[in-house]
């Protein structure tokens, strides 16, 4: 019982949401981290950034084990689709338990260091990019020192996770303020 209390951050939420919508985002989540690559295609930092967004929003809305599809869906939706890497996509299996960790890295900075301490969110991308980024820099230099990667993966892997994460904190910062807009907006109508 004292763990609960421990982790309790994991469980805490921007703003209160009912179940159901968490449970509706959820999806539009999981579906945008999927579906992603197949929309955009190719550009890295396109794709990366609704990624980050939508791991953002999952971090600000979801509670606790519902967040962990949007943690590993999206490398999922990469490596279907085939399209960043190009032929070097099936190098792209290697990496993904080590996405999933860089991911939940960044999501976990704004359950704990946001939500759970109260840190300034702006502070918290950028702590939260800076170390998702430097985990798969570090994964990656390793791996290609190895022969096990090519080295394509280091600029995947490095300043780019940096730009894609914050370009997607400031997107998923800004959708974040529409929907408190409009439920603010909604709950004064509906007293």
């Amino acid at each position: 019982m004292k763990d609960i209390f421990k982790y309790g951050y994991l469980f805490k939420q921007d703003y209160h949401i009912k179940n159901i919508q968490e449970n509706a985002e959820l999806v539009v989540y999981s579906m945008v981290c999927f579906f992603i690559p197949f929309l955009l295609g190719h550009p890295q930092l396109l794709v990366g950034t609704v990624v980050n967004a939508s791991l953002i929003l999952a971090a600000l809305n979801l509670k606790s084990y519902k967040l962990l599809p949007i943690i590993m869906i999206p490398s999922l939706g990469v490596l279907t689709k085939g399209l960043i890497f190009g032929p070097f996509t099936i190098f792209l299996v290697y990496m993904i338990p080590f996405i999933w960790i860089g991911n939940a890295i960044l999501v976990y900075c704004f359950k704990k260091l946001n939500l759970g301490l109260g840190l300034n969110r702006w502070f918290v991308l950028f702590i939260g990019s800076v170390l998702k980024a430097g985990f798969l820099f570090g994964v990656a230099y390793l791996l290609v020192k190895l022969s096990i990667l090519p080295a394509v993966f280091l600029g995947a892997m490095g300043l780019l996770q940096v730009y894609t994460a914050l370009l997607g904190g400031v997107l998923a910062f800004s959708v974040q303020g529409i929907k408190k807009r409009v439920l603010l907006v909604s709950d004064k109508k509906n007293p």
